[in-house]
């Protein structure tokens, strides 16, 4: 559905897109991951054509958005980061307005206003002013003008930021449920981790510009090496006994503080319980332990050494 092919923007000789290739099947929930700065925002501005590469290739639905913006526009919904909406007009009026500007009208406009509503959860307060709305509702309106048109590919820059948990969960139920019922394309921007791990099976990492790293949650980690974490907590151990640790196959960083240990482990070639009857053997004596799968923000930190937010 979207291919990126070496796609770079550049602002004073500084690349902020920096040959990016990356290709979204039909039908899926795609993650473009990054702390903010990244890229991701421009990136999204380069795919909905409010800015213009300064060098690659974008392709959407087969078709070159160069050469068919047009039509490529008609079949895509864009949920900006920032706030796109008419706060004194009601959610309805900026649901029609919008929805005449992709040449709805009549009764057909009625109904989609109708059925749009109903996604965002809004029917209840369809007539009350945007400027009276929560944050949480604006950002539902927000993505409900995005579906206006029925587009075959929905992008989302950011679309939980500064929202109450509620409304939070109700966006990413709704993003799941048009991707499920609707079999509709979505690319997913975020720096929050836990959003991404839900909604997305394909993410890419994006950092200073650069695609980083690319695939499954389970393909980023065999391929990069990432390391699931196990923390033990003990009563007794020899120096001799914490000095062997570094040798069980399996594990690739120790840390000890006060009576807990704190180890990166690979669990591919073995199971966690048996890592644990070695520790065992060493003569360290165990009162419990906890084991950690790895997730997309431990695998940001493990091959940026940065945290993902701020």
């Amino acid at each position: 559905m979207l291919e990126l092919i070496h796609l770079t923007k550049t602002y004073n000789n500084v690349n902020v897109v920096n040959n990016i290739s990356l290709s979204v099947k039909r039908g899926e929930i795609f993650g473009l991951l990054g702390p903010n700065g990244a890229g991701k925002s421009t990136t999204v501005s380069m795919i909905s054509t409010v800015l213009t590469p300064s060098s690659g290739s974008i392709i959407i639905d087969k078709k070159s958005l160069k050469d068919h913006p047009i039509e490529i526009k008609r079949i895509m919904g864009i949920v900006p980061q920032d706030l796109a909406l008419y706060q004194a007009l009601s959610a309805r009026e900026n649901l029609e307005f919008f929805g005449s500007l992709y040449g709805l009208g009549g009764k057909k406009l009625k109904s989609r206003t109708d059925e749009v509503l109903e996604i965002i959860g809004l029917q209840d307060k369809r007539n009350q002013d945007v400027a009276e709305f929560s944050g949480g509702m604006k950002r539902r309106v927000n993505i409900g003008v995005a579906l206006m048109n029925n587009p075959k590919l929905l992008i989302l820059d950011e679309p939980t930021v500064g929202i109450d948990p509620q409304s939070r969960n109700h966006i990413l139920e709704t993003v799941k449920r048009l991707n499920q019922e609707r079999e509709m394309t979505v690319i997913y921007t975020s720096h929050y981790m836990e959003e991404v791990e839900y909604l997305c099976r394909n993410v890419a990492i994006i950092d200073h510009g650069s695609l980083i790293a690319q695939g499954t949650k389970e393909e980023l980690k065999d391929g990069l090496a990432a390391c699931d974490t196990l923390t033990v907590n003990f009563s007794e151990a020899s120096e001799e006994a914490l000095e062997q640790l570094n040798r069980i196959s399996g594990i690739s960083k120790v840390d000890v503080t006060g009576n807990q240990i704190r180890m990166l482990v690979s669990t591919s070639h073995r199971n966690v319980i048996e890592i644990v009857d070695e520790i065992k053997n060493t003569g360290i004596k165990l009162t419990s332990f906890n084991y950690e799968e790895v997730n997309l923000e431990s695998i940001f930190l493990q091959i940026t050494g940065k945290a993902l937010r701020g």
